[in-house]
């Protein structure tokens, strides 16, 4: 008897908002093209909640409650959902704080099922973290949230680092949510260097790529200059590629950030890492609206999620698009036989 595949694991999100929406897309979509097109997944999320949405968004699709290790069998035929614990009200376009115990219980139940070896990775749906601060939420988001029950379960210690990913372009931000004016003093090259070999082995690892190329975008216009417009390149970024090079890694920069993103010069690298937040995420939300991904690496596991909010505005009325979660789930499962591969090897 051939074994089941270890199937994926949505989380459920902010049930206020669109995660129930694309995740019942989404399966319908599965059903419609033929789920063995798909990666198994399972949902970590309240039932009731699923097929209240179904029944407001008019979706024919059938909920099974299941363990993760029956879902790739049900899979074809409903939709897997391992109930949480905690029930919501999760009404389209109102959050509530009061459902904000669920959604970290659909977070941290999700980490532990790929700890255990249930699920082959983690798929997260959209959160709103201003909803969950009000809960008493204590992490700037999903990323280092993520990080602390890492370092709660596995022996290894972690380093989240923020990919988003797109057919298009890869970009990290080496800074992330921090006010701009706190990002110069914010880049050390010890941390630069320390992203770059995490980014350069999940390439090589998830990605299959032998030898990834990296570059690292300047801080200042023109990359600084030569020093006339600051001193960050020269002193920070230019000694961290530096001795990512004396390590063997296929790296370039500084180079000036108005230049690196047209069609000609990503052909020229397999991943961007930038100096904050808006200098990787303008370019790649500019080509890749509604199919980015983001990836967390530095995780001992793998974990995707749709590079989306939670959309409240458009829950629950049929207008949000699946395809960001579809490329998500995709990509979650191509990282995962990469790194299985990768195991055995």
């Amino acid at each position: 008897m051939s074994e089941s595949p270890l199937p994926l694991c949505l989380t459920q999100g902010d049930p206020s908002g669109i995660g129930p929406d694309i995740t019942l897309a989404l399966y319908r979509r599965a059903r419609e093209q033929g789920a063995a097109l798909f990666a198994p997944f399972f949902v970590l999320a309240d039932p009731d909640l699923l097929r209240r949405r179904a029944g407001q968004l008019g979706l024919a699709v059938e909920i099974a409650e299941a363990a993760p290790e029956e879902a790739a069998k049900i899979f074809p035929s409903a939709l897997p959902v391992a109930a949480l614990r905690a029930r919501v009200r999760g009404e389209p376009g109102r959050p509530d704080p009061g459902d904000a115990v669920a959604t970290i219980e659909s977070i941290a139940r999700a980490v532990e099922f790929v700890h255990a070896g249930r699920a082959a990775a983690v798929v997260t749906n959209p959160i709103a973290k201003s909803v969950l601060y009000r809960a008493g939420f204590a992490h700037p988001g999903h990323t280092e949230f993520l990080g602390e029950l890492t370092r709660k379960l596995y022996t290894r210690p972690a380093r989240p680092v923020m990919l988003l990913w797109s057919r298009e372009l890869a970009v990290v931000p080496a800074t992330i949510h921090v006010p701009l004016a706190q990002v110069p003093a914010l880049l050390k090259t010890d941390d630069l260097v320390e992203i770059g070999e995490i980014v350069a082995e999940a390439f090589r690892r998830d990605f299959g790529i032998a030898r990834p190329r990296l570059v690292f975008a300047g801080l200042n216009p023109h990359a600084g200059e030569d020093g006339a417009i600051g001193r960050e390149d020269i002193e920070i970024i230019a000694p961290a590629v530096a001795r990512l090079s004396a390590r063997g890694l296929d790296v370039r920069g500084p180079l000036p950030a108005d230049t690196m993103f047209h069609a000609a010069a990503r052909k020229t690298y397999d991943v961007a890492i930038c100096a904050y937040h808006d200098q990787a995420l303008i370019p790649i939300k500019t080509l890749a609206f509604d199919s980015g991904v983001n990836v967390t690496l530095g995780l001992p596991f793998i974990r995707t999620s749709p590079d989306h909010g939670t959309a409240f505005a458009i829950a629950g009325t049929g207008r949000a698009s699946d395809t960001s979660l579809a490329e998500a789930v995709a990509l979650a499962a191509r990282m995962a036989r990469a790194r299985k591969s990768a195991a055995r090897a």
